[in-house]
């Protein structure tokens, strides 16, 4: 006999029980990695189910599984039934309805279609589908509930209810992942046009100079070789500015490290690339929020990039602080200096904007002081609770 519902029956279930779903929840909810956070969720379902075995199943729209993850099932076993299931029977059931499926014995529903040879055998099953927006967006499978003959209306319940939580935090990975891509495609648009700013102009100049040194061989040997000297320094210059960038791609991870600890690899490589002078002065290392750090370091860095581009210092340093109630970040240099109103550099190479709607976007304060001949100090300042 089959049974459906598309209402959690919640009369029966104990404390315990929902004390045990609500730790699951806050858990599933603090996960950062989608990963682990799908993992967490198939083994909080077959817990929460009394289950032998349980998957979670993600559809990829094309009749297969873009996600298909397991507990209760040894990588032997795993790697011995081949590769993801396709989208047949009861597995392919749950996606098409919002309807739980409760059957005492999943080989004699006639939607039973097999499984590979090397498949546990399964008899008790539990379907739930997990529906955002009015869409089922994936499923929970558990088979073989432990101590009983088959699923309760009680365990049908739970999981009902965790298939409600899955579907934000599944909606909320999504979204996750998306605006992470974003970010790479705004990235490289950044780096994009750095390259042609600053090291595509580079190798123009360094070509014209190659070409005036073969010009001058034979006939003025020795400004020849002066414009060989520049071919040189042109040469490193347009290295540097590659080695900045290249790095740039693979920053430090920041939530491993944290900002200081991400910030002290970063200028340690931009001493040796640059060969300038950089000073770091940190006077707190508390830990932020990940949003935080990301910003506040992406804001240091590309006052660093400007500074070892445009201002011709030899001095430059990097202060981090956190006094009361707020965190302080400030980049100083010793160079030329410029006007920070004028809209042909904002326009042109100095990415002042970016550092502005990134202060914006934290809630934080950007002052940017500087005048010609004068150096230039970037400060921003950031309340925190």
């Amino acid at each position: 006999m089959r049974e459906c519902s598309s209402q959690p029956i919640l009369d029966n279930v104990t404390d315990p029980e929902f004390e045990t779903l609500s730790e699951a929840v806050l858990a599933i909810s603090a996960e950062r990695s989608v990963d682990a956070m799908l993992q967490r969720l198939v083994e909080t379902a077959r817990s929460l189910g009394h289950a032998r075995y349980a998957a979670l199943g993600i559809p990829d729209g094309e009749g297969g599984f873009a996600e298909f993850i397991t507990a209760g099932m040894s990588q032997k076993m795993i790697e011995a039934i081949g590769p993801l299931p396709r989208q047949h029977g009861l597995l392919d059931a749950m996606l098409h309805t919002p309807v739980s499926e409760r059957l005492p014995d999943i080989q004699a529903d006639p939607r039973f279609g097999g499984w590979p040879s090397k498949h546990p055998n399964m008899k008790s099953f539990l379907g739930v589908p997990i529906v955002a927006k009015g869409e089922v967006i994936a499923a929970f499978y558990l088979a073989n509930r432990k101590g009983a003959s088959e699923f309760t209306a009680e365990d049908q319940a739970l999981i009902e209810t965790l298939a409600a939580h899955a579907a934000i935090a599944i909606e909320n990975a999504r979204l996750y992942e998306r605006s992470r891509e974003l970010s790479i495609v705004e990235e490289r648009n950044r780096l994009a046009r750095e390259l042609h700013d600053s090291v595509t102009q580079t190798l123009f100049s360094l070509s014209l100079t190659a070409e005036s040194a073969a010009t001058l061989a034979d006939s003025n040997p020795a400004l020849a070789k002066e414009q060989i000297l520049s071919v040189r320094h042109l040469a490193t210059e347009a290295l540097q500015e590659m080695r900045s960038l290249i790095f740039e791609l693979r920053p430090a991870e920041l939530e491993a490290e944290g900002l200081v600890g991400t910030l002290r690899k970063r200028v340690d490589v931009l001493r040796r690339v640059f060969r300038r002078e950089i000073e770091l002065d940190v006077r707190a290392e508390r830990r932020l929020d990940a949003e935080t750090e990301k910003q506040l370091f992406r804001i240091v860095q590309e006052a660093l990039h400007n500074a070892l581009r445009h201002s011709q210092a030899d001095q430059l340093a990097v202060e981090i602080s956190m006094p009361d109630g707020k965190v302080l970040a400030v980049v100083r240099d010793n160079g030329i200096g410029f006007d920070p109103e004028a809209a042909r550099l904002r326009s042109r190479r100095l990415g002042l904007t970016s550092m502005q709607e990134r202060a914006e976007e934290l809630g934080a304060r950007l002052d940017i002081r500087s005048s010609p001949g004068d150096g230039t100090e970037v400060h921003v300042e950031l309340p925190v609770g």
